[in-house]
């Protein structure tokens, strides 16, 4: 029955999908659930902490409700918000809101996604939470400097040596989408390092929050087998969990196949820097061997091969053969679990730190990283120990 409840609730969502407002669509697009709604809470009514360099953040209520979200926001404080990190009171808001690429965004969907907030969504009278970050690092005025600096102003503008699908590609890859604030490195000041594909950093990988999310750049598989796993958050031999995982719960399943067509065009597009040889490759250990006959193979298969649409492949998988193993480390030891999607049901891998320790878990994603094909740099018990704590 508890099954049968689940299975109706996901085909509504995806109906509802269908019949969705352009406002409502942008804010999927931009994926406003993730950060303004937390698991528990209400729609949009913020509270969702975040872990920063210089403490912890929490997001705003971006409901209608004058007193405790932007009710008495008019469309250009909102723009202001969005594009420039300004807020109605003027204090710059922290850039962990992607405002950088929100900048990108037209004034078409900008006054779209503004009249969802206001009419669409119900207000909630949920108070702001403070951040709870020590002088002098509470500070707002050098977030001024900071946006003079990294913050580039003005819409997307369309290549014209390019198709118009692989224009809304990086339109919504940029933009809305914001995929470069986890994919992309981040220099001193915690700044993306890259905005577009005209430079080689974007969108090549990057360390936020405690996991690490690979590069887009040399993607390998079809135009079909990423639109599949943007849109059902796995395909044949791909299967996607943590982070990314809620991004697809939250926003790609409910984008039109003609968008998830072009941002893969858009992807499929950026070449990756010829890959070096580690300079201390993962070794492959009789320790290691025997921990993955015990708790992988029976499910990843002995040579790494996985199950079609349904196991991930650890054989040529970026997780596995990432240059930052931090993901990797925190699948194997707190586990995974595959998006909720109107296609399918969650997968869940189960966490193995409980039953091994660090030397045990080195030894395994060593073994992973030098097997099946794979070829990736040695990890170390401290970085082990790091992934756990991370997870606390």
């Amino acid at each position: 029955m508890k099954k049968l409840m689940m299975f109706t609730a996901l085909m509504l969502a995806s109906s509802s999908a269908l019949a969705m407002s352009d406002g409502e669509y942008v804010a999927k697009a931009a994926d406003c659930a993730a950060c303004h709604t937390t698991p528990q809470g209400r729609d949009m009514a913020g509270g969702l902490r975040f872990a920063t360099p210089i403490g912890d953040i929490y997001s705003t209520n971006i409901t209608p409700d004058k007193a405790a979200g932007i009710g008495n926001y008019s469309f250009d404080d909102f723009d202001k918000a969005m594009r420039k990190g300004i807020a109605k009171d003027g204090h710059p808001l922290y850039p962990a809101m992607p405002y950088t690429s929100y900048a990108k965004m037209s004034d078409k969907d900008m006054r779209a996604l503004y009249a969802y907030l206001m009419d669409e969504v119900k207000p909630q009278p949920d108070a702001n939470r403070e951040n709870p970050i020590s002088w002098p690092l509470s500070m707002r005025w050098p977030l001024r400097v900071w946006n003079s600096l990294f913050l580039s102003s003005g819409e997307f503008k369309p290549r014209a040596d390019q198709s118009s699908e692989w224009n809304r590609g990086a339109y919504l890859v940029q933009g809305a989408g914001h995929c470069g604030a986890c994919h992309t490195p981040r220099g001193w000041a915690q700044q993306e390092k890259a905005e577009d594909e005209s430079d080689a950093k974007f969108l090549s990988g990057g360390e936020l929050d405690g996991w690490y999310a690979p590069s887009l750049r040399g993607i390998k598989g079809s135009q079909q087998e990423l639109v599949t796993l943007l849109k059902t958050g796995r395909n044949t031999h791909a299967a996607v969990s943590g982070p990314m995982g809620e991004v697809i719960t939250n926003s790609t399943q409910f984008m039109t196949d003609a968008d998830l067509n072009s941002m893969a065009i858009y992807l499929l597009s950026l070449k990756a820097e010829p890959a070096g040889s580690p300079a201390k490759p993962a070794t492959v250990t009789a320790n290691g061997q025997q921990t993955y006959a015990r708790y992988c193979s029976t499910c990843h298969g002995t040579q790494g091969e996985g199950q079609d649409f349904n196991i991930p492949a650890l054989a040529g998988n970026v997780t596995v053969t990432s240059p930052n193993p931090q993901t990797l480390l925190r699948v194997i030891l707190n586990g995974g679990q595959t998006p909720v999607t109107a296609e399918h049901m969650s997968k869940t891998m189960p966490g193995y730190g409980w039953a091994l320790n660090d030397q045990q878990v080195a030894e395994l994603t060593n073994t992973l990283r030098g097997s099946f094909g794979n070829q990736a740099e040695a990890v170390t018990t401290e970085q082990v120990k790091a992934a756990r704590d991370a997870a606390k």
